[in-house]
């Protein structure tokens, strides 16, 4: 009885509020609980089949480093490992945006889910000690009313059996919108722009950062860069999606 009175229920919202696929905008069948069509799922890509071996971006001319990492020391990053479920393309741009633009913090189930199953796929950071997601300013967070990524790791972590510390990191400076800045804009921008607050949580352990998108990956160098001066063991970062 309650699972016929829940699947009356959802025909009586569909018909009422029928929902549509985040990315495309085309119907969605009423039994259907993801927010993408099957399609734009589909649509949904593993970076590869050739990625850097430190930041993760894909090399699509084959090789082992990309040229930033390429034309730097490998070891001079505070962020040794940059991984990520998905390329940033129409289907996982279209999450990212709902739920960082848009309120849709319920996108953050699903799309975490959708790390936690591929997590299996690096196990470059099978080390991982603690998940930490990349913080937000006060100011923002208030803004906005949620941190995406820490919403992305309270769904992603428990899945792939990690704690999430959320206190221990945080950010001290409201930096300025990084999409038009070039990547030794975004690394000036994020330069001293967090702090660990309480060392004693990462002192001698593998960090894992969680955020939705990486691009350069100025912002989780700078996460790891406080995090290692307090004391942090080794710093390592997934992401929902890639650009």
């Amino acid at each position: 009885m309650k699972k016929t009175l829940k699947t009356l229920w959802r025909l009586l919202l569909h018909f009422f509020f029928p929902r549509t696929c985040f990315a495309c905008g085309c119907d969605l069948p009423w039994r259907r609980e993801e927010p993408l069509c099957a399609a734009c799922a589909q649509g949904l890509k593993t970076p590869g089949p050739h990625i850097c071996r430190r930041c993760g971006a894909v090399l699509t001319e084959g090789g082992a480093h990309c040229y930033a990492c390429r034309g730097s020391k490998e070891r001079a990053y505070k962020c040794r490992v940059i991984r990520s479920a998905f390329v940033f393309n129409t289907s996982s741009r279209a999450l990212v945006h709902a739920l960082k633009y848009a309120g849709a913090d319920y996108l953050a189930r699903y799309m975490g889910g959708l790390m936690a199953k591929r997590f299996a796929r690096y196990p470059e950071l099978a080390a991982a000690e603690v998940v930490m997601p990349v913080p937000l300013f006060p100011r923002r967070g208030r803004k906005r009313g949620y941190n995406q990524s820490e919403l992305l790791a309270r769904f992603f972590a428990p899945q792939v059996g990690l704690p999430v510390q959320t206190k221990a990191l945080v950010r001290v400076r409201n930096t300025v919108s990084q999409t038009k800045l070039g990547r030794a804009g975004r690394l000036q921008n994020m330069a001293g722009a967090f702090a660990c607050r309480r060392p004693e949580w990462v002192k001698g352990k593998t960090v894992l950062l969680i955020d939705d998108v990486a691009t350069t990956g100025a912002t989780l160098e700078g996460c790891a860069a406080a995090l290692k001066a307090a004391g942090a063991r080794r710093v390592l970062a997934y992401t929902f999606a890639r650009e």
